[in-house]
């Protein structure tokens, strides 16, 4: 399957959310959980659903009259695939931007975030020193 820009919205990002904390839910019950802050319709909220759907985002199952909507991926999933768009749209072949972007990330992570950082940095050293691809 080919991957799609994923190219959210906020709305979209909103409705993932609400999804992640919940689990799983229909265009209705996420309508009265989103509008009171965003004031959006139920056919705005249907097409955002189906959207996701056909990003690839988010499962859905007919029941009854209505399609219940679940995350098919993880919200660090979705993250990764966030960050790994960014920056096969905007790479150079130089990584200064995304250095810079990380180093401002470490004035506000929090001490365990840094040592996993630190981690994956050491294993993926190790890995290229045994010839290893990424």
């Amino acid at each position: 399957m080919k991957l799609v820009n994923l190219n959210l919205g906020d709305l979209e990002i909103a409705v993932l959310e609400a999804l992640w904390a919940s689990g799983e839910g229909d265009a209705r019950t996420l309508h009265a959980r989103l509008n009171k802050a965003r004031g959006n319709s139920l056919s705005t909220m249907q097409s955002t659903l189906e959207r996701l759907h056909r990003k690839g985002l988010l499962t859905r199952e007919k029941v009854s009259h209505a399609y219940i909507y679940a995350p098919a991926l993880s919200r660090d999933a979705v993250m990764g695939r966030l960050v790994d768009e960014a920056l096969r749209r905007f790479h150079t072949g130089r990584l200064d931007g995304l250095i810079a972007a990380f180093a401002g990330y470490a004035d506000r992570a929090e001490k365990q975030d840094l040592d996993q950082l630190e981690r994956l940095i050491a294993e993926r050293k190790a890995a290229m020193k045994k010839g290893k691809p990424s």
